[in-house]
């Protein structure tokens, strides 16, 4: 029931974190592999689980990046964007050009000091509420709307957004 309420949610999440189809996919099967090993332990938020969910699909992006750093993998794997395209694929073009402002978020999200990375993700990219965000992380309303403004700043200069 959990799996089916909230696997279009998960999923979206993992997809806004990497900006792949397939690490999404992966991302979601793990984030309830480790929410049923520790189904005792889940965080209620407000009646809802999701942003406990957002959490772990967080970590689980996190021990992944840590991992190819690890074996020396600096660059993640991106889509390979074609060189060329017809000119009456407009619509291709844009959806291309979206895949590639999507992964370049992830990759800026996951260069944020952690404090604003765990913000961004949930409140960014999760669409938590800053109230939920903060009893979630343990912190004050006001700590996570300042370090959600702080991650915006750096993510419209490392994203090239003015």
């Amino acid at each position: 029931m959990l799996f089916q309420r909230h696997l279009g949610v998960v999923w979206n999440h993992g997809y806004r974190l990497t900006g792949s189809w397939d690490a999404a996919e992966d991302l979601a099967s793990g984030a309830f592999l480790v929410a049923w090993r520790r189904r005792e332990s889940a965080v209620v938020v407000g009646d809802s689980v999701v942003p406990w969910l957002l959490t772990v699909v967080g970590n689980l992006v996190r021990e992944e990046r840590r991992s190819l750093w690890r074996r020396g993998r600096v660059h993640r794997r991106v889509a390979q964007l074609p060189t060329s395209v017809d000119d009456h694929a407009d619509d291709v073009v844009a959806r291309l050009d979206a895949r590639a402002r999507v992964a370049a978020v992830a990759q800026a999200i996951g260069k944020l000091p952690a404090a604003l990375r765990r913000v961004s993700e949930l409140c960014l990219v999760g669409e938590v509420d800053t109230a939920a965000a903060a009893e979630l992380l343990g912190v004050s309303e006001t700590t996570v709307r300042v370090n959600l403004s702080r991650a915006r700043a750096r993510l419209r200069t490392m994203v090239g957004e003015q």
